[in-house]
Protein backbone atom coordinates (compact mmCIF):
# COMPACT_ATOMS: atom_id res chain seq x y z
CA UNK A 1 0.00 0.00 0.00
CA UNK A 2 1.14 3.45 -0.85
CA UNK A 3 1.90 5.66 1.78
CA UNK A 4 -0.18 8.78 1.55
CA UNK A 5 1.96 11.80 0.35
CA UNK A 6 1.86 14.83 3.37
CA UNK A 7 2.47 18.19 2.69
CA UNK A 8 2.02 21.58 5.55
CA UNK A 9 1.87 25.24 4.93
CA UNK A 10 2.49 28.23 7.25
CA UNK A 11 -0.32 30.27 6.76
CA UNK A 12 1.80 32.82 7.83
CA UNK A 13 3.90 33.16 5.50
CA UNK A 14 3.73 30.31 2.60
CA UNK A 15 6.74 28.07 3.90
CA UNK A 16 6.08 24.29 3.20
CA UNK A 17 7.43 21.55 5.16
CA UNK A 18 6.65 17.60 4.18
CA UNK A 19 6.41 17.63 8.30
CA UNK A 20 3.98 19.31 10.98
CA UNK A 21 5.66 22.13 13.13
CA UNK A 22 4.69 23.75 16.20
CA UNK A 23 6.64 26.35 14.92
CA UNK A 24 7.46 27.40 11.54
CA UNK A 25 11.29 27.72 10.89
CA UNK A 26 10.80 30.55 8.29
CA UNK A 27 8.73 33.14 9.88
CA UNK A 28 8.92 32.06 13.58
CA UNK A 29 5.13 32.27 13.89
CA UNK A 30 3.61 28.91 16.21
CA UNK A 31 0.74 27.07 15.58
CA UNK A 32 0.60 28.10 11.86
CA UNK A 33 1.31 24.41 10.06
CA UNK A 34 -1.68 23.72 8.38
CA UNK A 35 -1.81 20.10 6.12
CA UNK A 36 -2.78 20.60 2.52
CA UNK A 37 -5.37 18.08 0.59
CA UNK A 38 -4.49 15.75 -1.63
CA UNK A 39 -6.34 18.43 -4.33
CA UNK A 40 -4.14 21.68 -3.27
CA UNK A 41 -0.98 19.52 -3.30
CA UNK A 42 -1.77 18.60 -7.07
CA UNK A 43 -2.92 22.16 -8.09
CA UNK A 44 0.73 23.30 -6.72
CA UNK A 45 2.50 20.39 -8.63
CA UNK A 46 0.48 22.01 -11.45
CA UNK A 47 0.97 25.42 -11.58
CA UNK A 48 5.19 24.91 -10.24
CA UNK A 49 5.50 22.55 -12.95
CA UNK A 50 4.34 24.64 -16.44
CA UNK A 51 6.67 26.59 -18.41
CA UNK A 52 6.35 28.28 -21.44
CA UNK A 53 8.03 28.16 -24.52
CA UNK A 54 8.74 31.51 -24.79
CA UNK A 55 10.22 31.98 -21.42
CA UNK A 56 12.78 28.73 -22.14
CA UNK A 57 14.18 30.68 -25.55
CA UNK A 58 14.35 34.17 -23.53
CA UNK A 59 17.68 35.65 -23.82
CA UNK A 60 19.59 38.16 -21.50
CA UNK A 61 19.50 41.84 -22.99
CA UNK A 62 22.75 44.79 -22.07
CA UNK A 63 21.51 47.19 -19.72
CA UNK A 64 23.15 50.00 -22.16
CA UNK A 65 20.63 47.97 -25.06
CA UNK A 66 17.62 48.23 -22.78
CA UNK A 67 15.06 51.37 -23.08
CA UNK A 68 13.47 53.03 -20.76
CA UNK A 69 10.18 52.85 -20.22
CA UNK A 70 8.06 55.90 -20.19
CA UNK A 71 5.98 56.21 -16.90
CA UNK A 72 2.95 58.33 -17.80
CA UNK A 73 0.54 59.55 -14.74
CA UNK A 74 -2.84 60.70 -14.20
CA UNK A 75 -4.51 62.67 -11.23
CA UNK A 76 -6.59 60.73 -8.87
CA UNK A 77 -8.60 64.16 -7.43
CA UNK A 78 -6.81 64.15 -4.19
CA UNK A 79 -3.90 65.86 -4.06
CA UNK A 80 -2.49 64.28 -0.92
CA UNK A 81 -2.66 60.33 -2.66
CA UNK A 82 -1.24 61.92 -5.78
CA UNK A 83 1.51 63.12 -3.32
CA UNK A 84 2.19 59.89 -1.37
CA UNK A 85 2.22 57.85 -5.40
CA UNK A 86 4.72 59.78 -6.63
CA UNK A 87 2.33 62.17 -8.56
CA UNK A 88 0.19 60.52 -9.56
CA UNK A 89 -1.68 57.16 -10.65
CA UNK A 90 0.59 55.30 -13.01
CA UNK A 91 -1.27 52.76 -15.35
CA UNK A 92 -0.60 49.32 -14.96
CA UNK A 93 0.29 49.60 -11.39
CA UNK A 94 -0.80 47.24 -8.36
CA UNK A 95 -1.49 49.28 -5.21
CA UNK A 96 -1.91 47.99 -1.94
CA UNK A 97 -3.23 49.92 1.04
CA UNK A 98 -3.48 48.37 4.40
CA UNK A 99 -5.10 49.89 7.69
CA UNK A 100 -7.08 49.18 10.68
CA UNK A 101 -10.15 48.90 10.37
CA UNK A 102 -12.48 52.07 10.43
CA UNK A 103 -9.36 54.19 9.46
CA UNK A 104 -10.95 54.91 6.29
CA UNK A 105 -9.21 52.48 3.61
CA UNK A 106 -12.48 52.18 2.12
CA UNK A 107 -13.91 55.57 1.73
CA UNK A 108 -10.97 56.53 0.77
CA UNK A 109 -10.85 54.64 -2.49
CA UNK A 110 -14.82 55.45 -3.15
CA UNK A 111 -14.29 58.87 -2.94
CA UNK A 112 -11.59 58.48 -5.46
CA UNK A 113 -13.28 56.28 -7.27
CA UNK A 114 -16.11 58.99 -7.56
CA UNK A 115 -13.43 61.78 -8.30
CA UNK A 116 -12.01 59.69 -12.04
CA UNK A 117 -15.84 58.69 -13.07
CA UNK A 118 -16.99 61.80 -12.32
CA UNK A 119 -14.65 63.10 -15.45
CA UNK A 120 -15.59 60.17 -17.48
CA UNK A 121 -13.61 57.25 -16.67
CA UNK A 122 -15.16 53.86 -16.01
CA UNK A 123 -14.63 52.56 -12.51
CA UNK A 124 -14.71 48.85 -10.96
CA UNK A 125 -15.23 48.88 -7.28
CA UNK A 126 -15.27 44.92 -6.13
CA UNK A 127 -16.61 44.44 -2.81
CA UNK A 128 -16.38 40.75 -1.20
CA UNK A 129 -17.42 42.54 2.23
CA UNK A 130 -20.39 44.58 1.14
CA UNK A 131 -23.77 44.83 -0.63
CA UNK A 132 -23.90 46.77 -3.55
CA UNK A 133 -26.66 48.72 -1.33
CA UNK A 134 -24.32 49.55 1.06
CA UNK A 135 -21.84 50.92 -1.06
CA UNK A 136 -24.32 53.09 -2.62
CA UNK A 137 -25.65 54.29 0.91
CA UNK A 138 -21.69 55.39 1.49
CA UNK A 139 -21.25 57.15 -2.14
CA UNK A 140 -24.54 59.19 -1.19
CA UNK A 141 -22.80 59.88 2.10
CA UNK A 142 -19.31 61.30 -0.16
CA UNK A 143 -20.92 62.48 -3.37
CA UNK A 144 -19.75 59.28 -5.22
CA UNK A 145 -22.42 59.24 -7.90
CA UNK A 146 -21.44 58.82 -11.34
CA UNK A 147 -22.93 57.12 -14.58
CA UNK A 148 -19.35 55.55 -15.23
CA UNK A 149 -18.87 53.82 -11.46
CA UNK A 150 -19.64 50.49 -11.29
CA UNK A 151 -20.43 48.44 -8.44
CA UNK A 152 -19.88 44.52 -7.95
CA UNK A 153 -20.23 42.43 -4.89
CA UNK A 154 -18.67 39.13 -5.44
CA UNK A 155 -15.85 37.33 -3.86
CA UNK A 156 -15.41 34.10 -6.94
CA UNK A 157 -12.34 35.65 -9.16
CA UNK A 158 -13.67 34.02 -12.18
CA UNK A 159 -17.15 36.44 -12.41
CA UNK A 160 -14.06 39.53 -11.12
CA UNK A 161 -12.36 38.96 -14.42
CA UNK A 162 -15.70 38.20 -16.81
CA UNK A 163 -17.05 41.36 -15.71
CA UNK A 164 -13.34 43.42 -16.29
CA UNK A 165 -13.34 41.61 -19.91
CA UNK A 166 -17.00 43.08 -20.50
CA UNK A 167 -15.79 46.52 -20.25
CA UNK A 168 -12.48 48.88 -21.01
CA UNK A 169 -12.03 50.01 -17.62
CA UNK A 170 -9.64 52.83 -16.47
CA UNK A 171 -9.20 51.48 -12.62
CA UNK A 172 -10.15 48.61 -10.30
CA UNK A 173 -10.86 48.64 -6.81
CA UNK A 174 -10.74 45.51 -4.86
CA UNK A 175 -11.73 45.60 -1.24
CA UNK A 176 -10.55 43.24 -0.31
CA UNK A 177 -8.09 40.57 -1.19
CA UNK A 178 -8.82 38.38 2.01
CA UNK A 179 -12.43 37.85 0.55
CA UNK A 180 -11.81 36.85 -3.26
CA UNK A 181 -11.40 33.31 -3.90
CA UNK A 182 -10.34 31.05 -7.27
CA UNK A 183 -12.27 27.86 -8.53
CA UNK A 184 -8.77 26.94 -9.26
CA UNK A 185 -7.21 26.50 -6.18
CA UNK A 186 -9.54 24.54 -3.41
CA UNK A 187 -9.00 26.40 -0.76
CA UNK A 188 -10.60 28.65 1.60
CA UNK A 189 -10.20 32.46 1.07
CA UNK A 190 -7.66 34.14 2.81
CA UNK A 191 -5.26 31.34 2.55
CA UNK A 192 -2.05 32.05 1.70
CA UNK A 193 -2.36 30.08 -1.66
CA UNK A 194 -5.46 31.72 -2.51
CA UNK A 195 -4.13 35.45 -1.73
CA UNK A 196 -0.99 34.51 -3.66
CA UNK A 197 -3.14 32.99 -6.77
CA UNK A 198 -5.29 36.19 -6.64
CA UNK A 199 -3.07 38.61 -6.46
CA UNK A 200 -1.02 37.41 -9.59
CA UNK A 201 -3.88 37.10 -11.30
CA UNK A 202 -4.64 40.99 -10.81
CA UNK A 203 -0.88 41.61 -11.37
CA UNK A 204 -1.72 39.86 -14.90
CA UNK A 205 -4.51 41.57 -15.60
CA UNK A 206 -3.03 45.23 -14.52
CA UNK A 207 0.58 44.93 -16.67
CA UNK A 208 -1.04 43.23 -19.68
CA UNK A 209 -4.11 45.34 -19.65
CA UNK A 210 -2.62 48.71 -18.38
CA UNK A 211 -5.74 49.21 -16.04
CA UNK A 212 -4.06 50.23 -12.57
CA UNK A 213 -5.45 48.16 -9.63
CA UNK A 214 -6.10 49.44 -6.28
CA UNK A 215 -6.34 46.70 -3.50
CA UNK A 216 -6.85 47.33 0.61
CA UNK A 217 -5.52 44.51 2.40
CA UNK A 218 -6.72 43.32 6.31
CA UNK A 219 -4.05 44.14 8.70
CA UNK A 220 -2.98 41.43 11.57
CA UNK A 221 -2.90 42.48 15.89
CA UNK A 222 0.77 43.55 15.24
CA UNK A 223 -0.47 46.01 12.59
CA UNK A 224 1.52 44.08 9.38
CA UNK A 225 -0.26 43.51 6.43
CA UNK A 226 -2.17 39.64 6.73
CA UNK A 227 -1.77 36.75 4.48
CA UNK A 228 1.98 35.85 3.04
CA UNK A 229 4.80 38.88 2.65
CA UNK A 230 4.64 37.43 -0.66
CA UNK A 231 1.88 39.63 -1.18
CA UNK A 232 4.09 42.76 -0.70
CA UNK A 233 6.63 41.87 -2.71
CA UNK A 234 4.42 41.17 -5.48
CA UNK A 235 2.45 44.64 -5.78
CA UNK A 236 4.27 48.12 -6.86
CA UNK A 237 3.38 49.90 -4.34
CA UNK A 238 2.56 49.61 -0.48
CA UNK A 239 0.64 52.03 1.26
CA UNK A 240 -0.04 52.05 5.06
CA UNK A 241 -2.81 54.06 7.05
CA UNK A 242 -1.47 55.96 10.41
CA UNK A 243 -3.71 57.13 12.95
CA UNK A 244 -6.37 56.56 16.05
CA UNK A 245 -9.91 55.93 14.25
CA UNK A 246 -11.43 58.06 16.73
CA UNK A 247 -9.69 60.85 15.93
CA UNK A 248 -10.36 63.59 12.17
CA UNK A 249 -6.97 63.02 11.41
CA UNK A 250 -5.40 60.07 9.08
CA UNK A 251 -1.78 59.61 7.88
CA UNK A 252 -0.99 57.69 4.56
CA UNK A 253 2.33 56.06 4.66
CA UNK A 254 4.13 54.51 1.35
CA UNK A 255 6.30 51.69 2.24
CA UNK A 256 7.10 50.64 -1.11
CA UNK A 257 6.63 52.61 -4.57
CA UNK A 258 8.37 51.24 -7.33
CA UNK A 259 7.36 54.73 -9.19
CA UNK A 260 8.23 57.37 -6.79
CA UNK A 261 9.67 58.02 -2.86
CA UNK A 262 8.90 56.49 0.05
CA UNK A 263 9.61 59.40 2.06
CA UNK A 264 5.95 61.54 1.74
CA UNK A 265 2.75 61.17 3.54
CA UNK A 266 -0.48 61.84 2.61
CA UNK A 267 -2.75 63.57 5.17
CA UNK A 268 -6.48 63.41 5.55
CA UNK A 269 -8.91 64.33 7.68
CA UNK A 270 -12.49 62.69 8.12
CA UNK A 271 -15.87 64.34 8.36
CA UNK A 272 -19.27 63.61 7.28
CA UNK A 273 -18.60 64.21 3.91
CA UNK A 274 -15.89 61.20 3.88
CA UNK A 275 -11.98 60.86 4.13
CA UNK A 276 -10.70 64.63 2.67
CA UNK A 277 -7.43 66.63 2.00
CA UNK A 278 -6.86 67.93 5.38
CA UNK A 279 -6.50 71.58 4.16
CA UNK A 280 -3.65 72.95 6.73
CA UNK A 281 -1.19 71.42 9.10
CA UNK A 282 -0.74 74.76 11.05
CA UNK A 283 -1.47 74.03 14.65
CA UNK A 284 -3.20 70.64 14.30
CA UNK A 285 -0.81 69.27 16.29
CA UNK A 286 -0.17 71.79 18.67
CA UNK A 287 -1.81 74.01 20.91
CA UNK A 288 -1.25 77.70 19.62
CA UNK A 289 -1.84 79.33 22.66
CA UNK A 290 -0.46 78.06 25.74
CA UNK A 291 1.96 75.15 26.60
CA UNK A 292 1.70 73.49 30.17
CA UNK A 293 4.40 72.28 32.34
CA UNK A 294 5.41 68.50 30.23
CA UNK A 295 4.89 70.33 27.01
CA UNK A 296 7.48 71.05 24.26
CA UNK A 297 7.57 72.08 20.72
CA UNK A 298 9.43 70.98 17.78
CA UNK A 299 9.41 70.05 14.01
CA UNK A 300 9.44 67.59 11.98
CA UNK A 301 10.12 66.59 8.09
CA UNK A 302 7.10 63.82 6.99
CA UNK A 303 8.52 63.89 3.57
CA UNK A 304 8.73 67.13 2.07
CA UNK A 305 6.48 68.46 4.60
CA UNK A 306 7.53 70.26 7.53
CA UNK A 307 5.40 69.71 10.43
CA UNK A 308 5.06 71.29 13.87
CA UNK A 309 4.17 69.22 16.53
CA UNK A 310 4.09 68.89 20.29
CA UNK A 311 6.02 66.43 22.58
CA UNK A 312 3.68 65.80 26.07
CA UNK A 313 6.20 64.42 29.43
CA UNK A 314 4.37 63.76 32.36
CA UNK A 315 7.46 62.80 35.17
CA UNK A 316 5.81 61.83 38.65
CA UNK A 317 7.23 60.05 42.13
CA UNK A 318 6.88 56.32 41.07
CA UNK A 319 4.93 53.66 43.72
CA UNK A 320 7.25 50.53 42.91
CA UNK A 321 8.71 49.64 39.51
CA UNK A 322 9.33 52.91 37.83
CA UNK A 323 7.21 52.63 34.65
CA UNK A 324 8.24 54.15 31.28
CA UNK A 325 5.91 54.53 28.36
CA UNK A 326 5.55 56.41 25.12
CA UNK A 327 3.10 56.61 22.14
CA UNK A 328 4.45 57.71 19.04
CA UNK A 329 7.91 57.74 20.44
CA UNK A 330 10.11 54.84 20.22
CA UNK A 331 10.33 53.57 23.63
CA UNK A 332 14.39 52.06 23.37
CA UNK A 333 15.13 55.76 22.82
CA UNK A 334 13.08 57.15 25.76
CA UNK A 335 15.03 54.93 27.77
CA UNK A 336 18.22 55.92 26.47
CA UNK A 337 17.42 59.18 27.05
CA UNK A 338 16.43 59.04 30.73
CA UNK A 339 19.89 56.92 31.35
CA UNK A 340 21.46 59.71 29.74
CA UNK A 341 19.76 63.07 31.76
CA UNK A 342 20.78 60.56 34.45
CA UNK A 343 24.41 60.81 33.86
CA UNK A 344 25.15 63.91 32.68
CA UNK A 345 22.59 66.05 34.85
CA UNK A 346 22.68 64.29 38.09
CA UNK A 347 18.44 64.01 38.14
CA UNK A 348 17.18 61.01 40.14
CA UNK A 349 14.94 59.74 36.83
CA UNK A 350 15.45 56.33 38.45
CA UNK A 351 13.05 56.49 41.07
CA UNK A 352 10.15 57.90 38.46
CA UNK A 353 7.52 56.88 36.85
CA UNK A 354 7.71 58.57 33.15
CA UNK A 355 5.11 58.42 30.10
CA UNK A 356 5.70 60.42 26.88
CA UNK A 357 2.88 61.06 24.36
CA UNK A 358 2.78 62.45 20.84
CA UNK A 359 0.08 64.54 20.59
CA UNK A 360 -2.16 64.11 17.09
CA UNK A 361 -1.55 60.55 17.00
CA UNK A 362 1.16 61.18 14.85
CA UNK A 363 4.23 58.90 14.91
CA UNK A 364 7.98 60.18 15.38
CA UNK A 365 10.49 58.10 12.92
CA UNK A 366 13.34 60.48 13.22
CA UNK A 367 15.55 61.35 15.66
CA UNK A 368 15.53 65.16 15.68
CA UNK A 369 12.85 65.04 18.22
CA UNK A 370 15.19 64.35 20.92
CA UNK A 371 16.02 67.67 22.24
CA UNK A 372 12.37 68.35 22.45
CA UNK A 373 11.89 64.86 24.39
CA UNK A 374 14.21 65.86 27.40
CA UNK A 375 13.16 69.55 27.30
CA UNK A 376 9.56 67.98 28.00
CA UNK A 377 10.94 65.68 30.67
CA UNK A 378 12.55 68.15 32.16
CA UNK A 379 9.45 70.92 32.05
CA UNK A 380 7.68 68.10 33.48
CA UNK A 381 10.42 67.53 36.29
CA UNK A 382 10.59 71.18 37.24
CA UNK A 383 7.26 72.01 36.75
CA UNK A 384 8.26 74.85 34.73
CA UNK A 385 6.02 76.24 31.53
CA UNK A 386 7.98 76.67 28.09
CA UNK A 387 7.51 79.20 25.83
CA UNK A 388 4.90 78.44 22.98
CA UNK A 389 6.91 80.54 20.50
CA UNK A 390 10.09 78.86 21.25
CA UNK A 391 10.98 75.31 19.52
CA UNK A 392 13.46 72.73 20.50
CA UNK A 393 15.48 70.95 17.53
CA UNK A 394 18.12 68.66 17.71
CA UNK A 395 19.54 64.88 17.91
CA UNK A 396 20.79 63.43 21.04
CA UNK A 397 23.56 61.19 20.94
CA UNK A 398 24.91 59.08 24.02
CA UNK A 399 28.05 61.49 24.83
CA UNK A 400 25.23 64.33 25.59
CA UNK A 401 26.09 65.82 22.30
CA UNK A 402 23.40 67.60 20.20
CA UNK A 403 23.79 66.82 16.80
CA UNK A 404 22.42 68.89 13.69
CA UNK A 405 19.58 67.91 11.54
CA UNK A 406 18.54 67.75 8.19
CA UNK A 407 16.62 70.16 6.22
CA UNK A 408 17.52 73.04 9.02
CA UNK A 409 16.54 76.04 6.44
CA UNK A 410 13.21 74.39 5.23
CA UNK A 411 12.20 73.50 8.96
CA UNK A 412 13.16 77.47 10.48
CA UNK A 413 11.29 78.70 7.47
CA UNK A 414 8.27 77.07 8.21
CA UNK A 415 9.03 78.02 12.17
CA UNK A 416 8.87 81.83 10.74
CA UNK A 417 5.80 81.12 8.09
CA UNK A 418 3.58 80.40 11.45
CA UNK A 419 4.98 83.04 13.50
CA UNK A 420 7.44 81.35 16.03
CA UNK A 421 10.42 83.72 17.17
CA UNK A 422 13.03 81.91 18.85
CA UNK A 423 14.61 78.22 18.21
CA UNK A 424 17.24 75.82 20.24
CA UNK A 425 19.34 74.09 17.84
CA UNK A 426 22.63 72.94 17.69
CA UNK A 427 23.91 74.88 15.40
CA UNK A 428 24.54 78.30 13.65
CA UNK A 429 21.60 78.35 10.65
CA UNK A 430 23.29 78.88 7.18
CA UNK A 431 20.45 81.29 5.91
CA UNK A 432 19.18 84.06 7.31
CA UNK A 433 16.01 83.76 9.42
CA UNK A 434 13.50 86.17 11.33
CA UNK A 435 14.28 83.30 13.83
CA UNK A 436 16.03 84.07 17.10
CA UNK A 437 18.33 81.27 17.36
CA UNK A 438 19.78 79.70 20.41
CA UNK A 439 22.73 77.49 20.22
CA UNK A 440 22.96 74.44 22.71
CA UNK A 441 25.32 71.67 22.02
CA UNK A 442 24.95 69.85 24.64
CA UNK A 443 22.48 68.74 27.12
CA UNK A 444 23.89 70.99 29.67
CA UNK A 445 23.15 73.88 28.22
CA UNK A 446 19.54 73.50 27.38
CA UNK A 447 19.32 73.52 31.07
CA UNK A 448 21.01 76.41 31.27
CA UNK A 449 19.19 78.00 28.65
CA UNK A 450 15.65 76.84 30.51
Amino acid sequence: MAKKKTLFECQACGFQSPRWMGKCTSCGEWESMVELTAEQIKFLKETSGTSSSASLNAKATPITEVNEDNITRFGSGSRELDLVLGGGIVPGSLTLIGGSPGIGKSTLLLKIAGNLAQEGQKILYVSGEESAGQIKLRANRLGANAQTLYLLSEINLSTVIAEINSRDYDLIIIDSIQTLYSDENPSAPGSVTQVRTITFELMRIAKSMQIPVFIIGHITKDGSIAGPRVLEHMVDTVLYFEGDSNSELRLLRGFKNRFGSTNEVGIFEMNRDGLNDAKSMAGRFFNKEKLQSGSALTIIMEGSRPIVIEVQALVSEAYGHPKRSSTGFDNNRLNMLLALLEKKLDLPLGTYDVFINISGGIKINEPSADLAVIAAILSSYRDRELSAHTLFLGEVSLTGEIREVSGLAQRLKEMETQGFTKAVIPNEPLEHTAVKCYIADEVSKVVEWM
